[in-house]
């Protein structure tokens, strides 16, 4: 199935001026907007969700329901929220899309806004992508020279701004309220919910916030239908009325201890073995996986038993995984030590907490505490009983934080301390010390 998928998302990357937007509107480009500006907003919003789209930014909501969630009969100003912020560890998905086709995710926005009734877009793009941001603003303005973007879109009627907004490189932006707080110019401290967003988000207005993959996927589905996404993918199960199903295809990142690490787009559904065996050239130096992250680090850890789960919507659930993520796998090979790889991921969460809820603050910072004290040799089988404590008391899953960020934080401490605990317990009875080089983040 995935050797013989021809790309989708991709399908531009590395044709000649690829991100000019002559060549876009050549090979069929701004078609999909064409019809749905033929169509009334709601048909297109009931396209998308017949399509049963959802979102390719980490939680996979339906993005046509989600769109459903604005105020009906609302007169003042909606806008849309492109989240670019791409800080999950591993997952460099949105960056390749935009550098390589940004008008396909620029035209996703147009039709959200229109499907929306959105009057202004706010692109929120981290700061260290500099050549996205000179090539978005160019095709940006390549889109208003030819009336795709700005007053009566194509003698339309419907009119839409769009600005990019350079975000000061958070975490904790990838969050939807952490990210509209920075957009306003503020902490990015995530807002209490309810109220959600779609009800009061940017400068208290309703505001829907999508995902840059997720747009594009959006311009496909009004190119060629709802249908024709439903044909890539897994299906609904039709014995299990919570399983929705994981339509379309994604963009897969893959690095780590692996040959040929990178980006590639297949049908969701594929398993982790397939992505590392027939993608990315098997595990580096004729090693064996230890573990996997099936979709960044907040996810979790699949162990050399489960290669063979599914990376869909479901399959790293049914692992005990936090769930799909951003599709990014990060391959961990078998002369690793889990002991430095859980301490590595502990520190970033306790550096990019935001620190707003007390659970998350503590919990983070102590787990990087306890793992670092198991490194110089000091541990105890107690402190992996602390660290099972934290895991199971923060997040928004016990209802003790904010945002989801300490449930991120917790998953791979769950998923370490049961899957490779005889590690854990091996390197504390021994007394040796870390081999890993020490790296001070700043602060």
């Amino acid at each position: 199935m995935s050797e013989a998928f021809e790309p989708i998302l991709l399908r531009r990357v590395g044709k000649p001026n690829n991100t000019s937007i002559d060549t876009y509107m050549a090979d069929g480009g701004y078609n999909g907007l064409k019809k749905a500006l033929a169509m009334q907003p709601d048909e297109v919003t009931q396209t998308v969700i017949k399509s049963n789209l959802r979102g390719r930014g980490g939680a996979g909501f339906h993005t046509g329901s989600k769109w459903m969630f604005l105020p009906k009969g609302y007169t003042g100003p909606i806008y849309l929220c492109i989240n670019g912020d791409e800080s999950e560890p591993g997952t460099f998905n949105n960056r390749v899309i935009i550098e390589e086709d940004p008008h396909q995710v620029l035209e996703g926005i147009v039709i959200a806004g229109y499907a929306t009734r959105a009057t202004t877009a706010y692109f929120y793009l981290r700061y260290e992508y500099g050549r996205c941001y000179r090539t978005l603003q160019k095709a940006i303005d390549e889109m208003y020279a030819k009336n795709f973007l700005g007053k009566n879109i194509l003698g339309s009627g419907y009119s839409l701004d769009i600005h990019l907004h350079r975000g000061a490189c958070a975490y904790i932006c990838g969050e939807e309220t952490g990210l509209i707080e920075s957009l306003e110019g503020k902490r990015a401290w995530p807002r209490i919910k309810p109220p959600f967003p779609a009800i009061e988000g940017a400068f208290r207005r309703p505001t829907i916030v999508n995902n840059v993959e997720t747009l594009a996927c959006v311009t496909n589905i009004l190119d060629r239908g709802p249908e024709w996404f439903q044909t890539i993918g897994v299906p609904k199960d039709p014995n299990n009325p919570r399983d929705a199903g994981s339509y379309g295809s994604k963009l897969y990142c893959i690095s780590g201890h692996v040959n040929k690490p990178g980006l590639v787009e297949l049908p969701l559904g594929i398993t982790a073995r397939q992505l590392i065996d027939q993608h990315a050239g098997g595990v580096w130096k004729d090693r064996k996986a230890k573990a996997v992250v099936p979709g960044g680090i907040s996810m979790g850890f699949l162990s050399a038993d489960e290669l063979d789960t599914p990376l869909d919507f479901n399959g790293p659930g049914r692992a005990g995984c936090l769930g799909l993520g951003t599709a990014a796998v990060i391959v961990i090979d078998d002369h690793t030590s889990m002991v430095d790889v859980l301490y590595n991921t502990c520190r970033f969460f306790a550096h990019e907490s935001c620190g707003q809820c007390t659970p998350c603050r503590e919990g983070t910072a102590w787990s990087a505490k306890i793992l670092h004290r198991i490194r110089q040799g000091e541990g105890t089988m107690e402190d992996l009983q602390k660290l099972d404590d934290i895991s199971k008391t923060i997040g928004t899953i016990p209802g003790t934080t904010i945002c989801g960020l300490a449930d991120g934080a917790a998953w791979p401490i769950k998923n370490a301390l049961q899957k490779f605990r005889p590690e854990f317990e091996e390197f504390i009875r021994s007394g040796r010390k870390s081999e890993m080089r020490e790296v001070v983040l700043a602060h």
